[in-house]
């Protein structure tokens, strides 16, 4: 018996043999002989363990092929063969009559030694095993990070990359306390599936990576920087969505296992900037969020931000040595000044409304969906004042145009005479650029020029269709805006949409009026695939009372009396008007048609259906080289 090498012993066989055929089995290779495992006159049936042979450090099993009985042995153990020597030789022929044979069966459940040593490692890692871990979580209101990655992948589908890394400190700290309090080195990454039920294949994988705020407060180590490098290069390579929880501190001075003396040579930066444009980047975060670990957040094209966050480029600490005053942490970058600031893209109340976003978010990017509703879209018809003056909430046409509960408003508190937003149209996910008459009348300023210029590049780099909504008076003028540097900021508008590789089909809600018109339109109302008008909409170079002021000045100023000159003025743009309504610019062909509003979603999923675009994993190019942070 050599029970430790082949894990049950050889056994005896009767000994009648039908037929006789000498065999002779042969050493597959050079090398030693470690152990003859049978006898002369021994029975042996296929697959039996004749000897073990070493070669090259490893050990080799030689079984019989054939049943029959052993007739001589030519080695003996500790002899060193070559290839083709004779090692035994066996007399085939079936076994009539076999004693009863004891097989080891093999049990499924069995866990060697090597195996529990590495089970026993990952569950150090895992929350069940840092009670006080989670305790610290829970006095905060906030999830552990296994959580909130356990929330975001489809069950069972996360394989993690650099789990049992620890943090590099083995020159201070003992290695049972570096796996016991710094597993994973405080980043948690891999691969997962997302909307799995919704999406399949390819479509629904993604990459996902954690920061974990109960391992050295988050911090970017030596070892979660090198697995940050791995899976950035693994998104490069398979074109897979990023999602980023990017809580912590930033940079940790306390490592002192690598070589080196900045740390400013580390990959991480370069190779997530390298992505953008890539694939979709998505970054979340909660509670504190500073130094590089914001400078990663920045990088995603967009921001999830829990109530209570706070994002700054530089903590408390950084802030103190550079002598610049101590601050508490709550008043560096809290969420109402990076919300309006543009730097949060979208906020919830908690880590698990968080995931719900993303989620949704990163549907518009997996596909189009084949079950869908929409609400009566013959309210449509109700949404625009019948009073040209009178304001109105844009979003009502969002919740009504776009297919139910598919639309996704993407930073609502920046640039708010814009309103940007993921949505669907009969299944098919599109972006959406709308003016806002409640801020400044829907007038362009250089905040919400740049909402809009950077949310085309963010369309546009993913093969998402883009649908403007025009309701405008033009630029906004002024020496005030002037000096947000308006000529720079606007005119991204007209060199993104002039450059826009994906279907832009633009609707004319209501005001559709000069240089602002034309860059929501893309830089002319031709330049769409279509440009339709709803029956409130109207056109001119500027505003139509603005028109009339310049244009009969004179006119106007010779009339003394205040009623007349009034009700002139009143004339002259209702004259104006009924040129410049959009029935009237239609007879032109300056736009393609005038239609009922609740057609609009007929034209819009025609025209889109006319123009497909390929889903941005189906081709190795990049379409834009990056997509603008800001």
């Amino acid at each position: 018996m050599y029970p430790n090498r082949s894990g049950a012993g050889v056994a005896g066989y009767g000994r009648r043999m039908a037929t006789d055929d000498l065999r002779s089995v042969t050493a597959p290779m050079p090398g030693t002989v470690v152990f003859v495992a049978v006898e002369i006159g021994q029975a042996v049936r296929v697959g039996t363990q004749l000897v073990i042979l070493e070669s090259m450090k490893m050990e080799h099993p030689i079984t019989a092929d054939a049943a029959g009985i052993v007739e001589s042995i030519a080695v003996e153990q500790g002899a060193a063969v070559t290839a083709d020597q004779v090692l035994l030789t066996v007399r085939a022929g079936l076994v009539v009559e076999e004693a009863a044979v004891a097989v080891a069966a093999v049990d499924p459940d069995h866990i060697r030694p090597d195996l529990a040593e590495v089970i026993a490692r990952h569950e150090v890692g895992l929350d069940a095993s840092r009670p006080d871990a989670v305790a610290r979580r829970r006095s905060t209101n906030h999830r552990t990070t296994r959580e909130n990655v356990a929330d975001l992948v489809d069950d069972g589908t996360f394989v993690e990359y650099g789990a049992i890394a620890i943090a590099a400190q083995r020159r201070r700290r003992s290695l049972e306390d570096l796996i016991a309090r710094t597993p994973a080195d405080g980043m948690i990454g891999g691969i997962g599936t997302v909307n799995g039920d919704r999406f399949s294949g390819r479509s629904a994988q993604t990459i996902v990576m954690s920061y974990d705020y109960t391992v050295l407060a988050g911090t970017q180590g030596t070892q979660n920087h090198r697995k940050k490098d791995r899976l950035f290069e693994v998104a490069e390579k398979t074109r897979l969505p990023v999602v980023f929880f990017t809580e912590g501190g930033g940079g940790r001075p306390g490592d002192t296992d690598s070589l080196g003396v900045s740390g400013l040579d580390c990959l991480a930066f370069m190779y997530f900037g390298r992505l953008s444009g890539l694939v979709p980047l998505v970054g979340i975060t909660t509670g504190y969020c500073f130094a590089g670990n914001a400078a990663l957040l920045g990088c995603c094209d967009v921001v999830i931000a829990t109530e209570g966050s706070n994002i700054g480029m530089g903590g408390p600490a950084m802030i103190e040595g550079g002598g610049l005053g101590i601050f508490d942490p709550k008043d560096v970058g809290p969420l109402a000044v990076q919300q309006a600031s543009g730097v949060i893209d979208i906020v919830v109340a908690d880590e698990a409304e968080a995931v719900a976003v993303a989620k949704q978010y990163l549907s518009y990017f997996q596909g189009s969906l084949t079950d869908w509703s929409a609400p009566d879209q013959r309210l449509l018809r109700h949404v625009i004042p019948e009073n040209r003056l009178r304001t109105y909430d844009t979003r009502a046409v969002f919740e009504l145009l776009f297919d139910t509960d598919s639309v996704l408003e993407i930073r609502a508190g920046f640039g708010l005479g814009m309103v940007t937003a993921f949505a669907r149209i009969e299944g098919r996910p599109v972006g959406v650029i709308a003016n806002n008459p409640n801020h400044l009348a829907g007038a362009i300023d250089s905040d919400g020029a740049d909402k809009a210029a950077r949310f085309m590049q963010l369309c546009d780099a993913f093969a998402i269709p883009i649908i403007t909504l025009i309701d405008t008076p033009g630029m906004m003028v002024g020496p005030e805006v002037e000096a947000t540097g308006l000529v720079r900021h606007c005119s991204r508008l007209f060199v993104t949409g002039a450059n826009l590789s994906v279907p832009l089909v633009s609707v004319v809600l209501r005001k559709c009026y000069g240089l602002g018109a034309q860059a929501m339109a893309g830089g002319s109302l031709k330049a769409p695939l279509a440009c339709v008008a709803w029956p409130s909409g109207e056109f001119g170079g500027m505003g139509l009372e603005g028109a009339v002021r310049l244009g009969y000045r004179k006119e106007l100023e010779a009339i003394t009396d205040p009623l007349e000159q009034q009700a002139t003025f009143d004339q002259m743009v209702a004259r104006m008007y009924e040129h410049g309504k959009a029935l009237s610019v239609a007879t032109y062909f300056e736009i393609d048609d005038v239609i009922d509003p609740a057609d609009t979603r007929r034209w819009l999923a025609t025209v889109l259906a006319a123009a497909p675009t390929p889903h941005w994993q189906d081709t190795s190019a990049r379409r834009r080289p990056n997509v603008d942070t800001w």
